[in-house]
C-alpha cells in the first residue's frame, strides 16, 4: 500500500457554471495514476463506506480517488432534482477528473444505489476518458426496477427514502424544525393518513419531492423513459462489473442491465451476486448467518478490476468465469460461464381446498396428479393485512423466520415433500397462478421458502403483482427474485400466497382506485380464489441445476 498525501478538496464548474465540490485522495508519489470517481448525494464524507472500504484504502492501491457531492447536495451548488442533470453533470465531472494533476487521463467509476445510478448516467454521455464502471444495486428501468414492482408502488422503500432526502435538504438549509420532523418520520414510518400513501408532512416540507411525481405516474411511459438509464445506454459499451444481492430491492435492475449488456457487449461483463440485502454486505443477513465466505469480496475485486482495465495489468480476471454467485444453504461461491437459463422444472399446486387452514392441506408436487380443479379461497381483510416480513422489499429485509405468518388463514401455503437429495436452484423463478377475485382489482404476493424438519421456515425469493381492472387475471404470471440456493436433503420447499404485503406495498382497496387516490375508508374485504389442478394447473417454475 502506498503512502497518501493529505486529503484535498477541489471544485469544478459544470457547463452551466454550477460549482460541484469533491474530496480527493491521492498517493504520495510522482508517477501518474488513474482516477476512481464516485458521485453521491449523501455528503461526500460518507463515500459509500456503509458497504465499501474508505476511499483512502482505494487510493493506497495506486489510484486518485474523487468523491463528489452531486448538484445541490453536500457543499455543491445548485438545486437537487432527482436524476434530472446527472448525464450532463456526470460527463462534465469525468472530463474534469481526467485532467486532474497527476492523472493518467483514465477514469473508472464505482458505487452502489444512487452512486450506481450516477455511473450509468455518466456512461450515457460517452465521455472518452471513462473506461469502465462498476454499478452495484441500482435501477436500470426506473419504473420497474425501483419505483414499482409488478405495477405495485414500492411504498415503504420510496416513502422512507423520500423523507430521508427531504431531511437532508432541511439540514443543508439549516431548518432545524423541518429536519427534526422529517428525520423522526423517516425513522418511524406510519401509514395512518386518510390516504395511506400520502404524507402531509412531506407534502408540506418538501412539496417538490420526487415521491409525489412517482405516485402520480403509476404506469410506464414518457415520464419514466426520460429519467431511466435504460433509455440512454443501448449503444454504450464499456467493461462493467455488476454487483447485486439476493435480497436487494434493486436486484431486478442489476440483472436487467447485466443481461442486456452481456448479450451485445464487446467487453467483459462480470456479475457478482452475494446473499446480501441493500446494506450492509456481510455474513449476517436477516435471521441467517451465511458464514465467513459471505463477507464482501467487492473491494479487492474492484481493485483487480480497475488494475485490469485502467492500468492494463493482467490480473487473471479474464481467465476466470465471468459470473460468481453465492449459493445460500451450502454457503459458498459458485462460478458460471453464463447466466443459468434451464428448462424450468414445474412444481404443481395440489390442494384439499384448505390450503389456508393447515400446512399439510396444500402441496407442491412435480406431477399434476389432480385432474379436477380444486379452489382455495383466501379472504384479505384490510384491517389486518398480511404484513411484510423480510424479503427484498421490506425493512428489515433478508431471510426471516416466517412460520407464524404461514399459519394465518389469509395465507395459502403449498409445501413439497422433503427433498431426497440436495436440490440446487440457480436462476430465474416464476409462478403461474390460476385465480379469480370478487373485486375489480387485487394483489398477489408469492413467497418461496425453505422448510426445515423442525418446522422453521425461511424465505429466499419473493414476487408481487397488482391486477388492475380489465387486466387478464387467469393465469397470473409473477416473477420472483432470482436465486442461487441449495435446499438441503430433508428440507422442503414452500410457496406462500397472500393478497397483501404491507407496508412494502400499499393495501389494494379492491376498487381499482390508484394508490395515491385510495382512501383508508375505501378499502374492501377481498376474496381471492386460487385454482389447483384441472386443465391449466397453477404451478411454480424452478431453475433446477442438474
Amino acid at each position: 500500500m502506498l503512502k497518501l498525501r493529505p486529503k484535498e478538496t477541489a471544485s469544478m464548474l459544470t457547463r452551466d457554471r454550477v460549482r460541484l465540490d469533491a474530496d480527493i485522495y491521492r498517493p504520495e508519489a510522482d508517477e501518474p495514476f488513474p482516477v476512481l470517481l464516485m458521485r453521491q448525494p449523501y455528503g461526500r464524507a460518507i463515500a459509500s463506506t456503509v458497504v465499501y472500504a474508505h476511499p483512502a484504502w482505494y487510493a493506497a492501491q495506486g489510484y486518485i480517488v474523487v468523491i463528489q457531492d452531486v448538484r445541490g447536495r453536500g457543499t455543491s451548488e445548485g438545486t437537487f432534482k432527482l436524476f434530472a442533470r446527472e448525464i450532463e453533470d456526470g460527463e462534465d465531472t469525468v472530463n474534469w477528473a481526467a485532467t486532474l494533476p497527476g492523472s493518467t487521463g483514465q477514469v473508472g467509476m464505482y458505487g452502489f444505489s444512487y452512486q450506481g445510478m450516477t455511473q450509468l448516467y455518466a456512461a450515457a454521455a460517452k465521455p472518452s476518458a471513462l473506461k469502465t464502471i462498476c454499478p452495484a444495486m441500482m435501477a436500470y428501468d426506473l419504473y420497474a426496477d425501483w419505483a414499482y414492482e409488478g405495477e405495485a408502488f414500492c411504498l415503504q422503500a420510496n416513502l422512507g427514502w423520500a423523507l430521508q432526502i427531504a431531511a437532508e435538504t432541511a439540514r443543508l438549509n439549516g431548518d432545524v424544525a423541518a429536519h427534526q420532523s422529517l428525520t423522526a418520520a423517516a425513522k418511524n414510518l406510519t401509514f395512518s393518513e386518510s390516504v395511506p400513501t400520502h404524507s402531509e408532512l412531506l407534502k408540506t416540507l418538501d412539496p417538490d419531492s420526487f415521491y409525489h411525481e412517482w405516485l402520480e405516474h403509476f404506469e410506464p411511459g414518457a415520464y419514466w423513459e426520460q429519467l431511466s438509464p435504460s433509455s440512454y445506454l443501448h449503444d454504450v459499451d464499456l467493461p462493467m462489473l455488476h454487483i447485486g444481492g439476493w435480497f436487494d430491492t434493486f436486484l431486478r435492475g442489476t440483472m436487467r442491465l447485466y443481461k442486456e449488456t452481456a448479450t451485445r457487449s464487446r467487453y467483459r461483463q462480470q456479475l457478482l451476486v452475494g446473499p446480501w440485502a441493500h446494506l450492509p454486505w456481510g455474513r449476517k443477513v436477516g435471521a441467517i448467518d451465511f458464514g465467513t465466505q459471505a463477507s464482501s469480496p467487492c473491494d479487492r475485486l474492484q481493485i483487480r478490476w480497475f488494475d485490469q482495465f485502467l492500468k492494463g495489468i493482467n490480473t487473471g480476471l479474464l481467465e476466470e468465469p465471468p459470473i460468481a454467485l453465492f449459493e445460500m444453504g451450502s454457503n459458498h461461491w459458485r462460478t458460471f460461464d453464463q447466466w443459468h437459463t434451464p428448462n424450468p422444472k414445474p412444481y404443481f399446486l395440489v390442494s384439499t381446498g384448505l390450503a389456508c387452514m393447515g400446512d399439510r392441506e396444500g402441496t407442491l408436487t412435480p406431477t399434476p396428479h389432480t385432474p379436477h380443479p380444486t379452489p382455495d379461497s383466501l379472504v384479505h381483510d384490510p384491517w389486518r393485512p398480511v404484513p411484510a416480513h423480510g424479503g427484498h422489499a421490506a425493512v428489515p429485509s433478508g431471510p426471516q423466520e416466517r412460520s407464524s405468518l404461514d399459519c394465518r388463514t389469509d395465507v395459502l401455503t403449498y409445501t413439497s415433500e422433503p427433498v431426497a437429495e440436495d436440490l440446487h436452484l440457480v436462476g430465474d423463478v416464476a409462478v403461474s397462478i390460476a385465480c379469480t377475485a370478487d373485486t375489480p382489482s387485487f394483489d398477489l404476493c408469492a413467497i418461496l421458502s425453505e422448510v426445515h424438519p423442525n418446522g422453521s421456515v425461511y424465505n429466499f425469493a419473493q414476487g408481487y403483482l397488482r391486477v388492475n381492472p380489465g387486466e387478464a387475471a387467469d393465469p397470473l404470471h409473477i416473477h420472483l427474485q432470482p436465486t442461487c440456493i441449495c435446499i438441503a436433503k430433508g428440507n422442503a420447499l414452500r410457496l406462500s400466497l397472500s393478497a397483501a404485503c404491507f407496508p412494502a406495498y400499499p393495501v389494494n382497496a379492491g376498487t381499482g382506485a390508484l394508490a395515491d387516490k385510495t382512501r383508508l375508508i375505501d378499502q374492501q374485504i377481498i376474496t381471492v380464489t386460487v385454482i389447483s389442478g384441472g386443465d391449466h394447473p397453477s404451478h411454480l417454475l424452478l431453475p433446477v441445476l442438474k
